[in-house]
């Protein structure tokens, strides 16, 4: 079967829709709602309502990355997972409080913004699960839709309907598929290759908080100041569709072995956020918005960060939790930062509009990203290492289900694939040599094989069947 009918067989109506029912409420709760702002003597602070969001779903992210394991798996158990899609679902609320609520509504948002980020976690460890060619498609599969029905709610614009949409946080968390721990290959990297995964992650998570930043520049340089959060997100949820639409051609055609796979929508989701910046000042933005450009390029680009976290956990060889808090945190916090910074920029401008070098700024940081931060060769490199140990992943489960190897054979299976010697492979595993002899040789019977070479000449030939 092509790899492209392969990959498609394999997506999960569950994931999608579930993910789907994440990310619309995250759009409507950025992108939908109404701004608020924090007005003192002399100053306005706009998007308050958004910059108080992104700071606790910091701190969210931050405990998760800080809490030893247990607490952790207990912090993402389903009851909980319930719990705060029902408690963002109530929190949501809050446009529907006294105007004048203000300590109650960013108290909602705080609420929100800490729940939002422990829902955003689980789903990165559903998606690290699956084999990586699967999970991106679904990941651009549930942005797309997510895009789809926002459009949908936000053309209809009655009480009802927007109500409907505190629906998705707790479809969101009852979608999520139960957390059973993958079996771990035991295999490091080791020497350049270590050096060049571990490179790249940071890279990555440099890029991200730059794009974060940017995105929070022209958060409140979109927002009507006591008015409508973005004006013209309509328009840029239809700009997302299209690119969302090209981006899974590529992803369902070519799969993600190939370097250009995840590489050309990451630079044309930064086009079209470049573009936006470039009208911003023209004049023509009542023909064309930037402001909708600049979030149909950021919202796309979203999808391909959330690909690349996955990117990190596969290399890592962890559940997920670890890529995706250090992730969202330089994403949301680079954002938070450039609201802050904004609102700053045009209290020292003398209030009204935020200035126009707010906008060069954000420019700025996308071209640094783009052109430093983030190459072409970086993602060549992260296709090779992923689509290894993805097929390194099937090639193991393939020999253990096949031959029908114990739980320790199937232990030791990838160090002997990997070349490790008898000695080095009991050391590893805290057993004696003769203990690995006997399991090495009980491998080879199963699998009809006459020793170490054949056994690797087997995984070979399945490696290319796969």
């Amino acid at each position: 079967m092509p790899l492209g009918k392969q990959t498609i067989a394999a997506l999960s109506f569950r994931r999608i829709v579930g993910f789907a029912c994440n990310q619309g409420f995250v759009f409507y709760l950025f992108y939908m709602g109404m701004n608020t702002s924090l007005t003192v003597p002399g100053f306005s602070f706009e998007r308050i309502d958004l910059a108080v969001m992104l700071l606790f779903m910091v701190i969210g992210f931050g405990v998760l990355a800080g809490v030893p394991e247990p607490r952790r798996d207990f912090l993402l158990s389903r009851p909980l997972l319930i719990a705060y899609g029902i408690l963002m679902a109530a929190a949501s609320l809050y446009p529907f409080a006294p105007a004048d609520a203000l300590a109650l509504h960013l108290g909602a948002c705080a609420l929100m913004g800490v729940s939002g980020s422990y829902l955003l976690t689980a789903w990165g460890r559903a998606f690290v699960t699956v084999p990586t060619r699967v999970a991106i498609p679904e990941v651009f599969l549930g942005t797309l839709v997510a895009a789809f029905a926002c459009l949908l709610f936000s053309a209809a614009q009655t009480a009802e309907v927007m109500l409907l949409m505190r629906v998705f946080p707790v479809a969101s968390a009852a979608w999520i598929d139960p957390f059973t721990p993958a079996e771990k290959h035991a295999f490091m990297m080791q020497g350049e290759e270590e050096n060049r995964a571990q490179a790249l992650s940071y890279k990555i998570l440099c890029g991200t908080l730059c794009f974060g930043a940017a995105a929070g520049f022209m958060d409140t340089f979109a927002t009507q100041p006591g008015g409508q959060a973005n004006p013209t997100f309509q328009v840029g949820l239809v700009l997302l569709g299209a690119f969302l639409i090209g981006a899974l051609t590529l992803l369902l055609s070519d799969g993600f072995g190939k370097g250009d796979t995840l590489n050309r929508p990451y630079r044309l989701a930064v086009y079209v956020m470049m573009l936006g910046i470039l009208v911003i000042p023209t004049g023509i933005s009542s023909l064309l918005p930037g402001e909708a450009m600049v979030v149909a390029g950021y919202l796309g680009l979203e999808a391909v960060l959330i690909s690349l976290f996955l990117v990190m956990a596969k290399i890592a060889q962890t559940d997920g939790v670890a890529a995706f808090t250090r992730g969202f945190l330089a994403l949301f916090a680079g954002e938070a930062i450039g609201i802050a910074f904004s609102n700053c920029a045009t209290a020292l401008a003398g209030g009204g509009s935020t200035p126009f070098a707010v906008v060069a700024l954000a420019g700025a940081l996308v071209l640094l990203s783009y052109v430093f931060l983030f190459t072409e060769r970086d993602f060549i490199d992260l296709s090779v290492i992923v689509t290894d140990t993805d097929s390194f992943d099937a090639v193991c489960g393939t020999i253990t289900q096949q031959f029908g190897l114990s739980k320790r054979e199937s232990e030791i299976l990838p160090y002997a694939l990997r070349g490790r010697t008898a000695a080095r492979i009991a050391e590893e595993l805290v057993i004696s040599k003769s203990t690995v002899d006997t399991h090495l040789r009980r491998i080879y019977g199963k699998a009809g094989v006459h020793g170490r070479q054949e056994l690797l000449d087997l995984s070979e030939e399945l490696r290319q069947s796969l």
